[in-house]
């Protein structure tokens, strides 16, 4: 039951702690200081990273949901649970950083804008899918369950996205625009380390993921075998 780790995930593991130091070198030492904010403006990098990754992983959830459905391989239910599980954490990140930058901005930790908001309805629908799962035992009725679930919730994701573009909001809108309030026109420095911070965060995904879903087909397989000894 025991896998080798392939060479290939080490070669990543290794790439991806070689991007995460480059890009927390380009925020600090890189990234010109903020006029106005000063040093707690390098948190955006962070955020914005991890929100991206966030949807990344919903919607790398839902793609696995689609391709249960048609497949019945239980091997894609295996994924959808990992993208989720990853994608809830770095969602939560974005969330509490983005209170951390609100404070100097907004005066206030929190606020019930539009954008937080759905962030935080987000985040609740994907922790309800963990917690509905658990209470089914039945692998093949929970697997279902799940790729219907990550359909359905995938459609919060891009609402969440349009909302500050549609709806009256103070959020700064980072790509096609810089109103909002506390909004900030980016130097050449700064664009450069936030598509940076992008393509780090990306890969760091794909690197928990891998791990992720080896974990998880572990996990499947004691199932399997704890279902056959009880029979």
């Amino acid at each position: 039951m025991k896998q080798a780790k392939p060479i290939a995930l080490t070669v990543l593991d290794l790439v991806t702690l070689a991007l995460m130091i480059a890009a927390t070198a380009m925020v600090f030492l890189y990234a010109p200081l903020e006029a106005v904010m000063g040093q707690v403006q390098r948190v955006f990098y962070f955020h914005v990273s991890a929100a991206w990754v966030g949807m990344l992983g919903f919607g790398a959830a839902a793609v696995a949901g689609i391709a249960y459905l048609r497949t019945g391989n239980m091997q894609w239910d295996v994924r959808g649970m990992a993208a989720v599980e990853i994608s809830l954490v770095f969602f939560f990140i974005a969330i509490v950083s983005g209170s951390i930058w609100a404070r100097p901005a907004w005066n206030t930790w929190w606020t019930w804008d539009p954008r937080l908001t759905t962030a935080v309805i987000v985040e609740l629908i994907y922790a309800a899918y963990l917690m509905l799962r658990q209470g089914i035992e039945e692998p093949e009725r929970r697997a279902r369950f799940g790729a219907v679930y990550t359909l359905l919730g995938f459609i919060s994701v891009p609402v969440t996205f349009i909302s500050i573009r549609l709806l009256d909001t103070i959020h700064p809108v980072v790509i096609g625009g810089s109103g909002g309030e506390g909004g900030f026109a980016m130097t050449p420095r700064m664009l450069q380390t936030m598509f940076f911070s992008l393509f780090t965060f990306s890969v760091l995904f794909v690197d928990l993921y891998w791990h992720r879903v080896r974990l998880g087909t572990l996990a499947r397989q004691v199932e399997q075998l704890r279902l056959k000894l009880a029979q």
